[in-house]
């Protein structure tokens, strides 16, 4: 194992970087910023943790002996009642679910349209731009829908946008420097929304609990079997998250704040 005890490692950049079983004794990471790193398993000791800002799946986590994931998922569905609604458990559910985020992304693409177009394309924190952010949506679509649970071994648009961290994968789209406009993007997302309420259409309790039917070829998710519950709740958690950066984002934009 590499020794870094004394080392001044500052402004290092680690990237896809196996750091697993690392020890870190009174070592200085103020200021550290982790995107789509693991951090499960993870111990913390007579840490100094505060001015932190964390977005992620928060399950298990214990600090100071309290298990913080209940409060945070009970403050949120306070805080967003119709949260609770994107964890539906039969057919109706989900389809109450999605008419729910088609009309909560219609709010969202109206408040976009106030924008100069031109920042529908300005990333804020380092985060995707509005427009990349609805690519990745076509991508997740696409892939839990149009791929696992319809069998298209290659549903992509060239516009769809994989998630950074994804390692290049034959057949799969990632140009992260197209700068299309709106409408086009609007109008492919009209097609994987009709495609997800037709599939939610004909859902029934049998079609819920069954497991997909592997594909073959290359792409994003492995070939494999999956449940079907699993590929649909999967589309619903990154409708309703990405919607919220959105919203969060367009807010900085119109207030004319940093698109660093």
């Amino acid at each position: 194992m590499a020794d870094f005890s004394g080392a001044d490692l500052s402004g290092s950049r680690f990237e896809r970087a196996d750091l697993s079983g690392s020890e870190f004794w009174a070592s200085d990471l103020a200021g550290a910023r982790f995107r789509g790193v693991d951090l499960c398993g993870v111990v913390m000791r007579g840490v100094e943790l505060g001015n932190v800002d964390i977005t992620g799946e928060i399950e298990n986590v214990t600090i100071n002996g309290v298990d913080i994931g209940p409060l945070i998922e009970a403050e949120l569905d306070r805080r967003y009642p119709d949260r609770a609604k994107m964890r539906p458990s039969d057919p109706a559910g989900f389809r109450e679910a999605w008419d729910i985020l088609g009309r909560l992304w219609e709010q969202t693409v109206q408040r976009a349209r106030r924008l100069p177009p031109e920042l529908l394309h300005q990333s804020v924190g380092g985060e995707w731009s509005f427009a990349e952010t609805l690519r990745h949506l076509l991508f997740a679509t696409d892939a839990w829908v149009g791929r696992v649970i319809l069998g298209d071994p290659s549903p992509w648009d060239p516009l769809d946008l994989p998630w950074d961290e994804m390692p290049d994968t034959p057949g799969t789209p990632r140009d992260r420097d197209a700068r299309p406009p709106l409408d086009t993007v609007l109008a492919l997302r009209r097609t994987r929304m009709s495609m997800v309420r037709d599939v939610l259409g004909d859902l029934t309790d049998e079609s819920l609990a069954a497991d997909t039917t592997p594909v073959e070829g290359p792409g994003w998710p492995p070939p494999a079997s999956y449940p079907v519950r699993r590929c649909l709740l999967t589309v619903l958690n990154e409708e309703w998250e990405h919607r919220l950066y959105a919203e969060r984002d367009l807010a900085v934009l119109a207030a004319g704040g940093s698109q660093t």
